[in-house]
């Protein structure tokens, strides 16, 4: 539908549980529809000095360069591949989902080598594979790995890869973008050394940012560098001019002030909730999906060790259409959920439950609207799933 006016779509509302993004704080909303002021304005000065502030704190790390790049995750990662990769360089990445083909494409687009150490989709990253590269090839500069794989919602242990790659003496790029303020995100205590992430999943903001943090020995690595960063966007020698110049900051491009200004309200959100608690509620929704799910018949791609609770991705029921079936949860309920990817495309559906979408009454919601579909599509449904989710919740 749209409106006759002015040729524009009138928007229904919508239950945002797909792999990002996530719902939108009504706050955040408002805080993005403030005044605009200019990028060079004192008073953004401090707003920009302060999202500094709130995200070393999310990240969990003192390091100095953490900001916001302007752009999505995909932005951000391709800052942390441009200014730590010159050409011939060797990076081992770690591949078990779409998101670690994309860091390879990086790594390619560098002038870098790749050395790939793969895992099946759904499986975590298999740290004696990393140990084995590192041994074949110790002329490594970077080891790359995706912390939390949104292609399949699995979970690969962070801090003994940072552990080893570190002892290998190998800086680390870490893909946060579904991670972070969902999970643990250690960024001082693992030892990463470049880390990237977004605002649209658990930090419940719009896309179009990407929250990044450099260590010193990163830093150091970047300054170093025998040839120009090839991209003059995101070349951190110039940026750094415009977040670090206290007192003078350089211009370098026009930043998005008003998406910055919801980036901050939903940081402050985080901090009200307290990050460990946010943890914890991702947690607890997703153990109201998995006993919902499962009371329905419905499993699970990934072992329970390794599961994301804030990106699910479930084994589509025999006898439901998936474009079908997820077409008539929007159309009917306003429910977004995501397809697979890859080989598992048409075979699983992608669930999130990320930021202000990880909620239990999204949870209920989702569950009466599927089971609705699979009796109408006369599948066998062996349980109630929203008897079990409350249970559970």
């Amino acid at each position: 539908m749209t409106d006759a006016r002015h040729n524009a779509p009138i928007l229904p509302p919508r239950i945002l549980m797909g792999p990002g993004p996530s719902d939108v704080s009504p706050r955040v909303l408002a805080a993005g529809a403030r005044p605009t002021i200019g990028h060079l304005d004192p008073e953004f000065q401090i707003l920009m000095d302060g999202i500094k502030g709130q995200l070393k704190r999310v990240f969990r790390t003192q390091n100095a360069v953490t900001f916001p790049v302007s752009g999505p995750g995909s932005v951000g990662m391709e800052a942390c591949f441009v200014n730590l990769v010159e050409p011939g360089d060797t990076v081992i990445v770690c591949q078990n989902g779409v998101f670690g083909g994309r860091m390879k494409e990086n790594v390619e687009r560098c002038g870098g080598t790749v050395v790939a150490v793969d895992d099946d989709m759904g499986k975590p990253v298999d740290p004696d594979k990393l140990r084995a590269a590192l041994k074949a090839h110790p002329e490594t500069k970077v080891v790359a790995f995706v912390h939390a794989e949104t292609s399949t919602g699995v979970v690969s242990g962070a801090a003994t890869l940072c552990a080893i790659a570190r002892e290998a003496g190998c800086l680390t790029i870490m893909d946060a973008v579904t991670s972070l303020a969902g999970i643990p995100v250690e960024v001082d205590a693992w030892g990463a050394d470049a880390v990237y992430s977004g605002t649209q999943k658990c930090l419940s903001c719009p896309p179009g940012l990407s929250p990044i943090t450099f260590s010193d020995r990163a830093i150091a690595a970047v300054k170093a560098r025998k040839t120009k960063v090839q991209s003059w966007f995101l070349d951190l020698n110039l940026v750094l001019a415009y977040w670090d110049g206290e007192g003078g900051r350089s211009y370098h491009h026009t930043a998005p002030v008003n998406a910055l200004f919801g980036l901050s309200e939903a940081l402050a959100m985080v901090e009200e909730e307290g990050l460990e608690n946010a943890w914890a509620r991702h947690a607890r929704t997703h153990n109201a999906l998995r006993a919902g799910m499962e009371a329905m018949g419905i499993a699970f791609l990934v072992d329970p060790a390794y599961r994301l609770p804030q990106l699910n991705t479930v084994f589509i029921p025999a006898g439901l259409d998936d474009a079908a079936t997820r077409g008539a949860l929007l159309r009917g309920y306003g429910i977004e959920i995501g397809a697979g990817l890859g080989p598992f495309a048409g075979k699983i559906w992608r669930i999130g439950l990320m930021g202000e979408s990880s909620r239990i009454n999204h949870v209920l919601i989702l569950l009466a609207a599927l089971e609705k579909q699979m009796r109408e599509a006369g599948v066998s449904v062996p349980g109630s799933g929203v008897e079990a989710a409350a249970a559970a919740a």
